[in-house]
């Protein structure tokens, strides 16, 4: 069971560290749209290609345009911060579980 507990926890980790990632970069992409990029300039289309999709999906369901401000960004930093502090610790907890039960 150890094999199966180690695995669990370093998906865990693993996710943390990307959600943590993907964080900064939502708010690197948000911090930047304030400034009028280059659109051409390849850090900016970076941003763009990986935010844009999610920030698709959170639009098709909400509506995130309030004043001219678009709180996409502010919605996934929610959700990853859900993430960060409900599935982590509770892949951290089952890993504990698992190493324990055997």
């Amino acid at each position: 069971m150890f094999i199966l507990a180690n695995l669990v926890e370093a998906v865990a980790r693993i996710l943390d560290i990307a959600l943590t990632i993907y964080m900064w970069i939502v708010i690197i992409s948000a911090l930047i749209s304030w400034v009028n990029p280059d659109p051409y300039n390849p850090v900016v289309r970076f941003l763009r290609n990986v935010t844009e999709p999610v920030y698709r999906k959170i639009r098709k369901f909400i509506p995130t345009y309030f004043g001219g401000i678009d709180i996409a960004p502010l919605i996934v930093i929610f959700i990853i911060m859900f993430l960060q502090y409900f599935l982590v610790p509770s892949l951290h907890e089952l890993a504990l579980r698992l190493r324990y039960a055997g």
